[in-house]
């Protein structure tokens, strides 16, 4: 296939660059690459630009997003009909999302899928053509998907999942997704937003877990100037931010039982009152939800409650552990290999047989996470080009029978569980158990991945 049209790609990082402009010049005729923003506007008057593939930050230890925002503002004044796609970080996602409103065609996530970073690229070139030659293409053409970082995989089961989300995404329907940590439930919850109908307002994630009791409804509900001590000023809470858009409630099942009450309220009701305010707000939200742990055993011990887990799982939907879907295996290592090879500035890096063979066979039990930051280590310290099995390092398996002196982060982990274990992930009685903090809790279980 001949390659066409020019790609001009801004960004900070030389490691990107590079990367990004070895990928694309495979794909297009001429990729144009920049450093810095300040030439951007002379480059699009002097080169005859298709699409422009735009950083969101780029002044050191300014993270906001706003200087892409800025750069986009500043292209479309230049040329409304500019194919611009936004490259951001994971955590920027909403104001990407912000980003596509003003003007943005689409945006990519770091670290990018090599295939969806070309696909979505040559996909913005045929509307840019289509353009200048004053054509409307159909509606399918379009329609450029938009980069959650969700990986669908090969996999029967996932597939099937697939399939199940794209029917459930375009409805308000409430979600219930469960799975093993690592497995991409957030992920999940932001590709079911970005195919629904409320895909152009904001997603608003909140972990559960990490909210005190005490801040449960100032967070969740918000509160008015003088509610408390702190109170100084009106302040909105997650549902109100989240209103026309998708509320993601992460970790639900960590939600002590009185305060599961509060939230049926709300769900029911659609609308919140503020801390310290007698009036009622309505509030308009898609709600998902997302534990790894089984609320119906917990509905079973009187740990949930029934009547708010009906009203969360209209749909329910399960990702399997990464071990159930071995195919999925080396496609998603290749996928963090290709990333973290760009991010270090490293050559095109491959498997060996021994490799993937010995990929195939771990249990996985941190799933997607753990094959990312065990790729992640092994691109690091990699010096060839090809990746043997000696490259991926796992703890060695204990022999039968023969007893290890434990360290202490092993002992530590272990009675941390062991009290989880007991009092059913109650995370008060266990923090009281432990003579430690809930929010202390809270942290060493997501470090030992609990």
């Amino acid at each position: 296939m001949a390659k066409k049209g020019t790609i001009l790609v801004v960004d900070d990082s030389n490691a990107i660059l590079t990367a990004v402009r070895m990928l694309l010049e495979a794909y297009f005729q001429k990729v144009i690459t920049l450093a810095s923003p300040n030439q951007l506007l002379t480059t699009l008057r002097d080169e005859d630009i298709d699409v422009v593939l735009l950083d969101m930050n780029f002044s050191t230890g300014i993270n906001t997003g706003n200087e892409g925002l800025f750069w986009l503002s500043e292209i479309k004044k230049t040329d409304s009909l500019m194919q611009v796609i936004l490259f951001t970080a994971y955590a920027d996602i909403d104001l990407a999302v912000r980003g596509i409103k003003e003007g943005a065609v689409d945006f990519i996530v770091k670290p990018w899928d090599n295939t969806k970073l070309i696909e979505t690229l040559q996909n913005a070139y045929e509307i840019s053509v289509a353009n200048k030659k004053g054509i409307t293409l159909p509606a399918q053409k379009q329609v450029v998907s938009k980069e959650s970082g969700m990986f669908w995989g090969e996999s029967v089961a996932m597939q099937q999942l697939r399939s199940l989300i794209e029917k459930v995404a375009i409805t308000d329907a409430n979600v219930l997704i469960t799975g093993e940590n690592g497995t991409g439930k957030e992920m999940l919850a932001r590709e079911i937003h970005l195919l629904s109908k409320r895909k152009k307002e904001a997603m608003i994630p909140v972990d559960m877990g990490a909210i005190t009791e005490t801040l449960f409804e100032s967070e969740l509900f918000g509160h008015v100037k003088g509610a408390f001590t702190d109170a100084r000023t009106d302040r909105p809470g997650k549902f109100e931010t989240a209103n026309n858009g998708t509320l993601f409630l992460d970790e639900i099942g960590n939600l002590s039982y009185h305060l599961q009450a509060k939230l049926l309220t709300v769900l029911q009701n659609r609308s919140i009152v503020r801390v310290g305010s007698n009036l009622p707000v309505p509030v308009n939200i898609r709600l998902i939800s997302a534990t790894n742990r089984d609320l119906q055993e917990m509905v079973n011990k009187q740990q949930f409650r029934e009547d708010l887990l009906y009203r969360m799982n209209t749909i329910h939907v399960e990702i399997p552990p990464l071990r159930e879907r071995p195919e999925d295996i080396v496609p998603l290592t290749e996928i963090f290999l290709s990333n973290y090879a760009g991010i270090y500035g490293k050559p095109a890096l491959g498997l060996t047989n021994d490799a993937k063979e010995k990929l195939k066979t771990q249990p996985w039990y941190g799933n997607i996470r753990e094959l990312q930051h065990t790729v992640e280590k092994a691109v690091i310290i990699s010096e060839h080009d090809l990746l043997d099995a000696d490259n991926f390092d796992f703890p060695r398996k204990k022999e039968p029978g023969v007893k290890e002196a434990a360290t202490l982060e092993e002992m530590e982990y272990r009675m941390i569980k062991n009290a989880l274990d007991k009092y059913n992930g109650n995370l008060s009685l266990v923090a009281n158990q432990l003579g430690i903090s809930r929010q202390t809790l809270y942290n060493k279980i997501k470090r030992y991945d609990l």
